[in-house]
């Protein structure tokens, strides 16, 4: 990737016009928080800072392709006039031969047709929040008034299909869904009808306060996914993924890997490369921020209205902010045999200590190095039939002819033996494990767990 002055040629802004505010109330979600930033502010994104963010924008790409990324909170409460300005701008200060494309992170509940139409006709690629079937969405993603809201998720999705407007789903995995892993890949692949599919984990810190404000603490929340519980999530899927929808459905974790086992230069997510520091936040007061995960004020880079983007994303407090990731990694993990597809992970996640009692681990570690192990032979397999040239979608006749052999070893498999997958992991830790029976009512959130030991994580 080519740079000017260490500026990479395409940055990604996640621009948050209504801040953090939201019409939901999901238990999980790390940024509700972040109202306390700016007291007494109306979380709107005016009309100047808004001209003076698409403008800063594009003059910083040196690429034909502008991603331009609203999220929040929640990005539909401007309403649709501020998106129609927001396009305006776009194609005044656009260069010749400049794409725009549009993206939006919604719950999906304010969704209505004179929206849809909207999205459609100007190409919006659209994310919706989605945790599962009933009883799974509904554990933690709720209404101001505690109600579940799959309903009403379920009601904006039809309306996305229904004026064709493009989508993805967002599924963020937490300790009750994650416990289901079938269940939520089948409910979105068959009930949703989603073919992109990006998986979260919600490792939600305890700061000293008891919040969540800050990146800091060493425990987690008892909503936070378990590490050795979201490695299973992730290989449970992808079991059924390689044998029966590669080309349908695809995966982000799972393109990602495959990007890190043929040894692009990229990821294509920034927790997985090795540096970071393309990916910012921009508040709808026109703060910048070096992360969208690090919105506090040490990781405040300045504001649009005094200084140009620009020169905020070439400081040397973005560039360390970048290197960092890398530099920072223990030993342990410069060691480790699955370093080049996960590089650490993201730095919000480091917070637990190596077994040599070295600072800097990723709390998911033990559940990435599981899913990375796994999926080794299958995604050497995919590579190669890439790079010569043949149908990605040949890989699962060919694992198919292994998967008696494979069932058979399942079934010898004793409790504390490593599983055959080669995932590392014990038998009964893996392939051996059970999916739990739901037992909380739609609407309702499940019973709080056990917190986890210290050194656990959110989204």
């Amino acid at each position: 990737m080519g740079t000017n002055n260490g500026i990479p040629p395409r940055i990604h802004v996640m621009a948050k016009p209504s801040g953090a505010t939201c019409n939901l109330g999901c238990s999980y979600c790390f940024f509700l928080d972040k109202e306390l930033l700016y007291p007494d502010s109306r979380f709107r994104m005016g009309d100047v800072d808004l001209e003076t963010y698409i403008r800063q924008l594009i003059e910083l790409h040196r690429t034909r392709e502008v991603t331009i990324a609203w999220q929040g909170g929640e990005p539909t409460l401007m309403g649709v006039d501020f998106y129609r300005k927001a396009i305006e701008y776009q194609e005044k200060y656009r260069k010749p031969g400049m794409v725009f494309e549009n993206t939006m992170q919604t719950n999906g509940t304010l969704l209505n047709d004179e929206w849809c139409e909207f999205l459609k006709e100007n190409n919006f690629l659209m994310g919706i929040s989605i945790d599962g079937p009933p009883h799974l969405h509904d554990a933690h993603r709720l209404d101001k008034g505690g109600k579940g809201t799959f309903d009403s998720v379920m009601h904006g999705l039809r309306l996305l299909q229904k004026h064709g407007v493009e989508y993805n789903i967002l599924t963020t995995v937490n300790r009750v869904n994650a416990a289901h892993p079938l269940e939520v890949y089948r409910f979105l692949r068959d009930e949703a009808k989603t073919s992109w599919i990006q998986f979260i984990p919600i490792v939600e810190r305890i700061n000293e306060d008891g919040g969540n404000l800050y990146q800091e603490g060493d425990k987690v929340t008892p909503r936070s996914v378990l590490p050795e519980q979201f490695g299973r999530f992730l290989i449970q899927i992808f079991d059924e993924w390689i044998l029966n929808d590669v080309g349908k459905v695809f995966v982000q974790m799972f393109e990602s890997s495959l990007r890190s086992f043929m040894h692009f230069p990229t990821s294509g997510i920034c927790i997985f490369d090795q540096t970071c520091g393309s990916a910012l936040a921009l508040e709808h007061n026109g703060d910048l921020y070096s992360c969208d995960h690090f919105v506090e004020p040490d990781y405040l880079l300045g504001n649009i209205k005094t200084e140009h983007m620009l020169k905020m994303v070439g400081s040397d407090q973005q560039r360390q902010f970048g290197l960092d990731k890398r530099d920072s990694l223990p030993k342990y993990c410069r060691d480790c045999e699955v370093r080049f597809a996960c590089n650490g992970e993201c730095p919000k996640n480091r917070f637990i200590d190596t077994p040599a009692g070295e600072p800097g681990l990723n709390y998911l570690c033990v559940g990435y190095k599981g899913f990375f192990k796994r999926v080794d032979v299958p995604m050497k397999l995919l590579g190669t039939l890439l790079r010569t040239g043949r149908p990605a979608e040949e890989v699962m006749g060919l694992l198919r002819k292994d998967e008696p052999a494979l069932r058979e070893a399942y079934r010898k498999s004793r409790a504390k033996d490593a599983c055959p997958c080669g995932s590392g992991m014990t038998f009964n830790r893996c392939h051996g494990w059970k999916s739990q029976k739901h037992g909380h009512k739609r609407g309702k959130p499940s019973a709080p767990q056990p917190r986890p030991p210290v050194g656990n994580y959110g989204r």
